[in-house]
């Protein structure tokens, strides 16, 4: 395997019975990115996070995970790995703390106790609090100290940030970058699309168990459509640049125009050189947007 590649997925594919959850995924990893991991839910993003800790098992494919295959070696896999499960369970009559201490004992005594506590603080979270008593998101601060404690060479978040306020949201996602930058590897799946647009370096978009996206949150954004309003000092027949290459007229009055913009819009720029234009507006979408756009057109298709 590629030193150079923390995750690598070939032909994956897991049924629940009669239920095909996985289609033939294939997806690569970089060491030291953040990849997020899109789909609605029942796409695939748990099972296919579950299967690269041999938490549940495939019915084909091959995966490495730090060049050690899990279904071989699964303790050699998570002994590397940082895991938060979308669904945390912890156990209620401990202390946060206590929980900690726990699974730091499991991991061999890793954790540096200063740096638990640290995180402990930032995320306003009392970890001498019995788990019982503590809401749902104090509970799920609990699931991101917890992965993030040993400093592991690989995270695997299952949507780190659910059931947060904004605030600790941001914190969580200061978090991860920080982890990133002494060179570990994030791969997370989340709803949450600002957030993916925010950290992500690459994002992958799973559709009923097929990977149907791979790129840049900010190359998704360029490729797709956007608006562009020019307001002009004097009415003049601006009609013509809509026969420019991905460009629609969608409305216009005496001395404003609106266009539809497909993918880059420095033609349209270049176009308009020659008009009077005292106003130019761009709208761009948000990746939340193309996410929904891509699934309403497939919905539409089906």
């Amino acid at each position: 395997m590629n030193n150079q590649i923390a995750i690598e997925i070939k032909g994956l594919t897991k049924f629940y019975g009669p239920v095909q959850a996985l289609q033939v995924v294939d997806l690569e990893v970089r060491r030291g990115e953040i990849f997020g991991f899109l789909g609605p839910n029942g796409a695939g993003k748990t099972s296919t996070i579950r299967c690269l800790l041999d938490l549940i098992h495939p019915n084909g494919g091959e995966i490495r995970v730090l060049g050690i295959n899990p279904q071989a070696d699964p303790v050699a896999v998570r002994v590397r790995v940082g895991y938060l499960p979308g669904e945390l369970r912890l156990l209620e009559n401990m202390t946060g703390e206590g929980v900690l201490r726990y699974l730091n004992g499991l991991r061999g005594m890793k954790a540096d106790w200063g740096f638990v506590h640290r995180m402990g603080e930032r995320l306003d979270i009392d970890l001498r609090e019995p788990i019982r008593n503590l809401s749902h998101g104090n509970k799920q601060k609990i699931g991101v100290v917890q992965a993030l404690m040993h400093r592991p060479e690989l995270l695997l978040l299952d949507e780190p940030t659910i059931g947060l306020d904004p605030l600790m949201q941001h914190e969580v996602l200061r978090l991860i970058s920080e982890a990133q930058g002494e060179g570990t590897t994030v791969f997370f799946s989340s709803h949450i699309m600002s957030e993916v647009q925010a950290i992500a370096g690459r994002v992958a978009m799973i559709r009923k168990g097929e990977i149907v996206e791979v790129a840049e949150p900010s190359n998704l954004i360029n490729r797709a459509l956007r608006r562009v309003q020019v307001r002009l000092r004097e009415p003049v027949d601006i009609t013509p640049l809509s026969s420019l290459p991905g460009v629609t007229l969608l409305s216009r009055d005496d001395k404003t125009v609106l266009f539809q913009v497909a993918g880059e819009i420095n033609g349209l720029i270049k176009a308009l050189a020659p008009f009077p234009v005292s106003d130019l507006e761009t709208e761009r979408p948000s990746l939340e947007e193309i996410f929904l756009a891509l699934y309403q057109d497939e919905r539409k298709e089906e």
